[in-house]
């Protein structure tokens, strides 16, 4: 996968966001797209926005959460493509300022159903299919920072329990596929500019239907100041040409994991500590 002029890419989320920025980074290096979202509007934004780069585009309205939507859109992606050299699980949504406990049912199904389900529905959409044409393959699963490290007082239980959850995932993914020519890489960003944490805008009626957050939380700001989509994209561009596995956008966020490995570490050291004392009893 070091030359990916020709190949094409499938991108869910693809029609705002890491999502867009993705299609613009691929078409900037000749990658044919499929692109996915539940946003038809924003979606056809997208796919105007590529006219004239001299690839084929072509959009495909899904809801990742929906196994059986997202079993077809595969099946019309490979009709309209043939052949499916990358796929991009990068459909998500936000959710910050609601203690665990204080989470409506509701909000967890949607939750999970998009930043994690989404993502095993489209490996289990696509993985077959890229597998079965025999050509080298990479699949890129957008986790985040969140995957690796919890915000203190954000209330973003929710969704870092979906992104430790596809960090997991991945890293699974990775050795199972070990043995074939299709490498993985699991995308953990902290702040991008984007709307993420506007997502119950698209909430599914089946989750309660579309609705409003406080737009005072600590995160709305922190993600205007972050980096562009299209630098989110350029980054995953080149951590698939380079088989790089986790891409850490932004290198400052190096800190937090190590606050959470000096966690991990003490709890061994703590072990050792009593480990004398649980033998006897």
């Amino acid at each position: 996968m070091k030359n990916l002029s020709g190949k094409t890419a499938v991108i869910t989320g693809a029609g705002s966001g890491i999502g867009a920025g993705l299609a613009q980074a691929f078409a900037e290096v000749g990658v044919n797209l499929a692109l996915l979202d539940i946003e038809a509007d924003r979606l056809s934004q997208t796919e105007e926005s590529l006219a004239g780069w001299g690839i084929q585009v072509a959009a495909f309205p899904v809801d990742v959460s929906d196994r059986d939507d997202m079993k077809k859109a595969a099946a019309n992606v490979a009709a309209t493509f043939g052949d499916i050299h990358i796929l991009c699980n990068n459909a998500g949504v936000g959710y910050a300022g609601v203690p665990l406990d204080q989470v409506p049912d509701q909000d967890w199904d949607w939750v999970v159903g998009v930043n994690l389900m989404g993502v095993i529905n489209g490996v289990q959409a696509f993985l077959p299919l890229i597998k079965a044409q025999g050509d080298p393959g990479h699949i890129v699963n957008t986790a985040s920072i969140g995957g690796h490290h919890v915000m203190p007082d954000w209330g973003h239980g929710v969704y870092s329990t979906t992104k430790f959850a596809v960090v997991g995932l991945s890293e699974a993914l990775a050795d199972d596929l070990a043995d074939h020519a299709i490498g993985v890489s699991v995308l953990c960003p902290a702040a991008v500019d984007t709307a993420i944490y506007d997502g119950g805008r698209n909430r599914p009626d089946r989750f309660g239907g579309p609705f409003d957050r406080p737009a005072d939380h600590p995160l709305v700001g922190a993600l205007k100041d972050g980096m562009t989509p299209v630098e989110a994209g350029r980054w995953v561009v080149r951590a698939i040409e380079d088989e790089q596995f986790y891409i850490f956008t932004h290198p400052h966020t190096q800190a937090f994991i190590d606050r959470r490995h000096d966690r991990l570490l003490a709890a061994y050291d703590w072990a050792a500590q009593v480990a004398p004392d649980i033998k006897r009893g």
